[in-house]
């Protein structure tokens, strides 16, 4: 039996949608990692002063405990994080992933996407440009508490559009 010097933090995961709605029995996504995208969306980039036909979209992560979810109906209290006095929220489609995989082609992508929610992602503007200006990494902007507020999850088989079935007009409804 392994012995932690302290208790290691619980798991992280979230509701899914049209689940067995007690909180002892309600089915819920685990969450092992967050990958973000950034400068994915051409009219947010220049926004932002950057040019989305120069600059491709990169990666970055959030840490899963980052998480703060709020249930429907609820509302939710997000602590303003310290060392920052500009912060602001971006809307996300949240992908979540259910099938591992590597070097996986295009054509099978979405095999390995259990569904979708929707998320906030929180963004302390000021320190982000701190780190852009000193060429460091957006960890500290973009990686703090309770920084990744989701929505509940919503498996893809009851999404009613899905690029999956050939659908791929229009926005999602989850």
């Amino acid at each position: 039996m392994v012995e932690y010097v302290f208790a290691p933090a619980p798991s992280v995961a979230v509701p899914i949608a049209d689940s067995i709605d007690t909180a002892s029995t309600r089915e819920r996504f685990p969450v092992r990692r967050i990958y973000c995208v950034g400068r994915n969306y051409a009219a947010h980039a220049r926004e932002m002063g950057h040019d989305p036909d120069r600059e491709p979209p990169f990666f970055f992560g959030k840490p899963a405990d980052a998480i703060l979810y709020v249930a429907p109906g609820a509302t939710g209290e997000f602590p303003y994080p310290s060392s920052s006095q500009d912060v602001h929220h971006e809307m996300e489609l949240v992908v979540a992933i259910g099938k591992a995989g590597r070097d996986i082609p295009a054509a099978r992508a979405l095999d390995h996407v259990y569904g979708y929610a929707l998320g906030l992602d929180m963004t302390r503007r000021d320190r982000q440009a701190e780190a852009k200006k000193m060429g460091r990494p957006w960890d500290v902007a973009k990686g703090f508490d309770h920084s990744a507020p989701p929505g509940v999850a919503r498996g893809a088989d009851r999404a009613r559009r899905h690029p999956a079935r050939g659908e791929r007009r229009g926005a999602a409804v989850l």
